[in-house]
């Protein structure tokens, strides 16, 4: 089973990539969501994730985003004591979920890829980058954020240069969806030339 590695920061478009190799029949593993749902159900995770941020870190059973958000992104120490226990979760969620596939491929959808070091494990990644701007412009509109909260969250992520370096496939989606469309297609092709029956 071949892994590709999809990623991009915040804003870039990657997740529309994803929901259009769904829609082909690949399989896509969302670490994000997977990691939210093992933050609220795993109990292991849930009681590390309340030594570490205290009792604020749930309300009524449900993991405090928001509070935890507020911690994290102005602490390095504490996001990365998070990931410290996140993120070896996700990696034996993920293992098992690629287990009971069926596919000549699958995607790995995952924001900090990289910075997570689980880009290790994928034959091929792919990088969604736009203009910073845009990307601002997207998730305010999306999540109606301040600029300067997302500037904040994107200081904790790797930049597109940095990703570019690491990937062998780059989607530029500064154009609208109509481009992001036909490059999609192209990709779509390679992978397919590349990993079929390999």
């Amino acid at each position: 089973m071949k892994i590709i590695g999809l990623t991009g920061g915040i804003g870039s478009g990657k997740s529309t990539i994803a929901k259009w190799f769904s829609e082909n029949d690949i399989p896509v593993y969302d670490s994000d969501r997977e990691a939210k749902k093992l933050m609220n159900e795993h109990p292991e995770v849930i009681q590390k994730l309340i030594d570490l941020f205290g009792e604020e870190a749930y309300q009524n059973g449900v993991y405090n985003n928001r509070f935890v958000a507020s911690q994290v992104f102005k602490d390095k120490e504490l996001l990365k004591k998070l990931n410290q226990i996140v993120h070896p979760a996700v990696f034996y969620h993920f293992r098992n979920w690629v287990g009971n596939q069926h596919s000549e491929f699958v995607v790995k959808e995952a924001a900090i890829l990289f910075e997570s070091g689980s880009f290790k494990d994928c034959d091929a990644i792919i990088s969604v980058v736009a203009d910073e701007i845009i990307r601002i412009k997207r998730v305010e509109e999306r999540d109606g954020l301040e600029s300067e909260q997302i500037r904040q969250r994107m200081k904790n992520q790797w930049t597109d240069e940095q990703r570019i370096e690491l990937s062998d496939y780059v989607i530029y989606n500064n154009r609208g969806l109509e481009e992001l469309k036909s490059e999609f297609s192209e990709l779509y092709k390679k992978l397919l030339k590349r990993f079929h029956s390999s």
